[in-house]
């Protein structure tokens, strides 16, 4: 049945004490006539089997407790991660990690049922990862690791990494309707086969607050069959949208624009992913195949008449890829203390178109450039888990291998390229009591760079001559840290530093390499939960962290984008048998926008709220986001754009994505 958090973490404890995991509680038929709750954020118990004290894994058995304004906020189950916006809704959400402006994904991966998310090569942005075709009432549980000590995740992983798992098991069919402000509308459907899988669907639209309505249309679709060991799964998604983004920050004090306005309302988007995973896992072994269809059409407008006073600055970036791909990992036998695994992945993406456009009111007139891309990797890692009295040892080794080929419309900058890296990483755990456990942990991993930048030749705006990129950017980390752990309390605290070798990165914007230089990050990380009685339950969690280039001249080493603190906080209470309610707050630090540190974002906070009702299988919400009606930025930017009637070379200002204003949302559930 559904638990408070508080019974929950008992239950979580005992069966962790019985070897039994997690997914299997989560899998288990829930009872749907017991008056209880489920509450976001239970935390399964990590004493004895975690390697960093910033590793975790939380239990989403009924994510809807938790109110979500978009979808990318799934991954802020990740303590000390932030997901924004600066775009319109169907577009990758910005994400802030460890000091990382990560853009839509540069060095933070996601996995769905060991389907890798992040895009290599994509038309807007390394590592772009799109997180909207999820259905959050179907994700069983989300693990998370930070840093690079972890030898089975590679590329994009060098500040973290998350997977998200669906339920093996819907719990229980179900039908859930909103409405809300702003013509928001959603229906979300599951059907159970019982133990042969389930099928959902997810049909969403909204308007938004902007003054240009979003018109926002999204299909989800996603299935689950089961046979002993193995699962068969598969998923649809599409979406279109009209955008509002980022807005000059002297057009709205002019009154040209309102606030939530634009200054060219004919951006935005649309996107189709197809996707299929053949899973096996057995006592030791797993093993998934998995093949994906996505498309992609981007229109954005982020300087309006710098470039191009005539026809405006309009660009579209668009691409169809197929990927094929496939991981096995096996635990091996022990030999004496030690437990020994090894893990095969392979990946093949196959790009063909992938262009940069100039474009009008969405109408192309001018290609930038236009590639065909084929990229090819494959990873090898093997590890070591050592059991030695208080001790628990991992040490471990990876080696990534990567080849493109790239056939540009410009046959100048076609060309192949390939290169390895090799990781190692070791971590070590103390137990210095049942209930407290230290860890030291330190490695390399890496991201990749886009294909088109290890083969470029010239500029194809100017024609200039530009020099090629690594394929593999190396990134160094450490990471020491103690976790306490108690039935209805737990807190972590870790320190860490990571340093890249460059932020060198493909800028899909202009179809060319912008040059970084190496960088070093370091800080300190704090999380809670603490459960009072059966009544309350209370989470937080900080992150402060510096983050510097390296080797640069004195005072142009700040980081653009990178956020210096966050702090973020929840609470749920249940009232009562059948009353519960939940507020969760986000509180986004200041951050430099350039080098000098002469221009700086805003601190940002914002809250949600939900109240909740049931009665059997009924349960009614009241969703509040943003409910303080929090007027800051969501993100901000610094950079020369031009309006009409401003002078050729543009103007110099903050740009800015408004947080959403106060919305209310009504949600209906039933569950049979």
């Amino acid at each position: 049945m559904l638990p408070s958090l508080a019974l929950a973490n008992d239950i979580l404890v005992s069966a962790a004490m019985e070897n039994e995991s997690a997914d299997t509680i989560s899998a288990r038929p829930i009872d749907t006539d017991a008056e209880v709750i489920t509450v976001w954020g239970k935390r399964a118990r990590q004493i004895g089997t975690a390697q960093s004290a910033s590793e975790g894994q939380v239990d989403f058995s009924k994510f809807v407790d938790r109110p979500l304004l978009r979808v990318g906020e799934l991954a802020e189950v990740v303590p000390g991660l932030v997901a924004t916006q600066h775009s319109g809704t169907g577009k990758a959400n910005q994400y802030f990690l460890r000091g990382f402006n990560l853009d839509h994904g540069t060095d933070f991966s996601i996995s769905l049922d060991d389907i890798p998310l992040n895009l290599r090569t994509n038309a807007h942005g390394q590592g772009y990862l799109d997180i909207n075709f999820l259905i959050p009432e179907i994700i069983g549980k989300i693990g998370y690791r930070k840093g690079v000590a972890s030898g089975d995740v590679g590329d994009f992983s060098a500040a973290g990494s998350a997977s998200f798992s669906t339920f093996d098991l819907l719990p229980h069919s179900f039908m859930q309707v909103e409405v809300g402000e702003n013509a928001w509308q959603r229906a979300v459907i599951g059907t159970s086969f019982g133990e042969a899988g389930y099928m959902a669907w997810d049909f969403t639209q909204d308007d938004g607050p902007w003054t240009k309505p979003e018109n926002l249309e999204k299909i989800n679709g996603f299935i689950r069959l089961n046979h002993d060991a193995w699962s068969l799964k598969a998923g649809t998604y599409q979406a279109q949208w009209d955008a509002t983004d980022q807005v000059p920050a002297r057009a709205i004090a002019s009154g040209a624009i309102d606030r939530l306005g634009n200054i060219d309302s004919s951006v935005g988007g649309k996107t189709r992913r197809l996707f299929t995973n053949l899973g096996y896992k057995a006592e030791g072994l797993s093993a998934n195949l998995y093949a994906m269809r996505y498309e992609l059409n981007l229109f954005s407008n982020f300087t309006y008449f710098l470039n191009d006073p005539v026809n405006g600055d309009q660009f579209e970036q668009a691409e169809r890829r197929t990927t094929i791909g496939g991981s096995v990992r096996q635990k091996l036998n022990p030999i004496g203390v030690w437990t020994p695994t090894i893990g095969l992945e392979t990946r093949f993406d196959a790009i063909d178109p992938i262009g940069l456009y100039q474009t009008n009111k969405r109408s192309r007139l001018q290609t930038v450039r236009e590639d065909s891309v084929d990229q090819s990797s494959f990873g090898a890692y093997a590890m070591l888990d050592g059991a030695l009295g208080r001790a628990r040892v991992n040490v471990a080794l990876r080696a990534d291998a990567m080849a493109v080929d790239v056939t540009s419309s410009d046959t100048r900058n076609s060309g192949k390229a390939d290169d390895v890296i090799l990781s190692p990483k070791a971590s070590l755990a103390w137990r210095f009591a049942p209930s407290l456990e230290g860890y030291v942990s330190a490695g390399q991993g890496f991201h990749s760079n886009d294909a088109r930048g290890a083969t470029i030749a010239f500029d194809p705006a100017t024609g200039d001559g530009i020099s090629p990129v690594p394929i593999f950017v190396r990134a160094t980390g450490f990471e020491a840290g103690l976790r306490y752990e108690r039935p209805k309390f737990s807190a972590t605290a870790s320190i860490f530093a990571l340093d890249l070798e460059s932020e060198l990165v493909y800028v899909g914007d202009a179809g060319t390499t912008e040059p970084s230089d190496a960088s070093r990050r370091s800080g300190v990380e704090v999380t809670f939960t603490r459960a009072i009685g059966n009544w309350l339950t209370l989470d937080g969690a900080a992150a402060f962290t510096q983050a510097r280039f390296r080797d640069v001249d004195p005072g142009q080493d700040r980081i653009p984008l990178a956020p210096e603190y966050m702090l973020s906080g929840g609470a749920t209470v249940q009232l009562g048998s059948r009353w519960t309610g939940s507020l969760t707050v986000r509180h986004l630090g200041a951050a430099p926008l350039i080098e000098d540190n002469s221009q700086r974002s805003e601190a940002s906070t914002v809250a949600n709220g939900r109240v909740a009702y049931r009665q059997g299988r009924y349960t009614i919400a009241l969703e509040a986001l943003n409910m303080f009606d929090s007027q800051a930025a969501d993100i901000t930017y610094f950079y020369a754009s031009r309006l009409f009637g401003e002078p050729a070379d543009g103007v110099e200002d903050t740009h800015f994505h408004p947080i959403p204003p106060r919305s209310l949302r009504l949600q209906l559930r039933l569950e049979f």
